[in-house]
């Protein structure tokens, strides 16, 4: 049996670019890890290299988000068209899996682990079921993960050591997907196994791509003593009530942690509470991101602008948030209803929706009416932020002064600032035509 796993490019088709890759698709090597070792694999990351569509597949297995979903539905159409049968899974397909199912022979509802062999066995005898899920309220333990990193293109990413280590998250944000994907549920793999995956890796830099690996700080206590002795350098995402014990912040950092992705997301205390960010103390904000430099942890700090209270103050206010706090990178981002959200159904109840072109729900576009704003006001505040944080004036005001975060941080800055180059470009070229 040949099977072909692709994760497709993102974004509407005028915004799609290939070139080298910020990280590899991790779900798609732990699919791939979980099929039958006689089964010959391919797996084509669009955002790194070119898919070409013929008949020679026997089975044709494409993820994803939202933001891909256009482009998914768009290959295994053509692929289809040749009479090969194609699964579609991921985040997008979980949330709206009728939808999926009009572009594909089956879909895989939530998580692979347990679902994916069946699939394979169904595929090879020629009865694919329309649709593969857990039974309700159960979800995979995380034992035995192997992502096949053999399969994927050589020197094609920034950074290629990639490893997750928890699924989940204890809380329930309204515009988040994590938890109608993963379920109300913190899961964690056995340490063992983790240090098997990491000491493998050659590479001295590994992101964890855990939504939260700090929340369930027991587990992580032990994760990190037992990273001590790798020798590795990582990056992952914490919330912020746990980033306020210094005994595991001083133990992140000696098990090699040199980065952290926070999501602060607004400085108004109402907004959080009304995207159920409960856990965010305002007032705590720039004692944590001292508190982290401290230790030598970098901080990666999210913000999502057109939340109901953001007027035109929101965007210079963000900004001069970030050059006071000295945050290693900003992630901003536009509010984005996703499906399967609490935000998305509140504003489906609201009439707000305004574009379903789910290409444009990567964060970079206005899809919904604001409160305080017009649609461009959010827009061109949202462009003029970004490309005032990332000027070169932006990043030295950001990083001078702390010498210790130029080694991964100056190259991150650099990254960031040729995607917001690349970005406005596009934006530019789009308005010329």
């Amino acid at each position: 049996m040949r099977l072909l796993l692709v994760s497709p490019l993102s974004g509407p088709p005028e915004e799609r670019r290939r070139g080298k890759g910020l990280l590899p698709p991790l779900s798609l090597l732990t699919v791939a890890g979980l099929t039958p070792p006689e089964v010959e694999i391919k797996l084509v990351d669009e955002a790194v290299e070119e898919l070409e569509v013929s008949a020679e597949w026997d089975l044709v297995g494409i993820t994803a988000t939202t933001a891909q979903a256009p482009r998914a539905y768009e290959i295994a159409q053509a692929f289809r068209a040749l009479g090969v049968p194609v699964v579609l899974g991921g985040i997008h397909p979980t949330a709206l899996p009728e939808e999926a199912a009009q572009y594909a022979d089956a879909v895989v509802i939530g998580e692979a682990e347990g679902l994916w062999p069946q699939v394979i066995a169904d595929a090879k005898a020629g009865r694919l079921k329309r649709f593969y899920r857990h039974p309700e309220g159960r979800f995979p333990e995380l034992k035995g993960v192997r992502p096949r990193r053999d399969l994927l293109k050589k020197d094609a990413y920034v950074l290629t050591s990639t490893v997750q280590v928890t699924r989940g998250c204890p809380y329930g944000c309204a515009f988040c997907s994590v938890t109608r994907f993963f379920g109300r549920t913190y899961r964690t793999r056995p340490i063992q196994e983790v240090l098997e995956e990491v000491a493998s890796l050659k590479e001295k830099v590994i992101i964890f791509v855990d939504d939260n690996i700090m929340g369930l700080p027991s587990y992580a206590r032990r994760l990190f003593e037992a990273l001590k002795g790798l020798g590795k350098h990582w990056l992952s995402q914490a919330s912020l009530p746990q980033l306020q014990d210094e005994s595991l912040l001083k133990l992140a950092a000696e098990s090699g942690c040199k980065g952290l992705f926070v999501g602060f997301e607004s400085l108004s205390p109402e907004e959080l509470k009304k995207v159920r960010k409960f856990h965010n103390d305002t007032r705590r904000y720039v004692e944590t991101i001292k508190r982290l430099h401290k230790y030598g942890i970098g901080v990666i700090g999210s913000f999502i602008v057109g939340l109901d209270s953001d007027d035109k103050s929101v965007f210079e206010r963000i900004k001069e948030f970030a050059f006071r706090a000295k945050l290693d990178l900003l992630q901003a981002s536009i509010l984005t209803p996703l499906p399967g959200t609490l935000l998305y159904e509140e504003m489906e109840r609201e009439g707000r929706i305004v574009d379903r072109d789910w290409s444009k729900y990567n964060g970079n576009h206005v899809v919904f009416r604001p409160r305080l704003l017009t649609v461009e006001e959010l827009q061109r505040g949202f462009r003029q932020l970004l490309k005032e944080t990332y000027s070169w004036g932006g990043i030295l005001r950001r990083l001078l002064g702390i010498h210790w975060r130029w080694p991964i941080f100056g190259t991150l800055n650099l990254i960031f600032r040729q995607g917001v180059k690349s970005y406005l470009r596009r934006v530019r070229g789009l308005a010329a035509s």
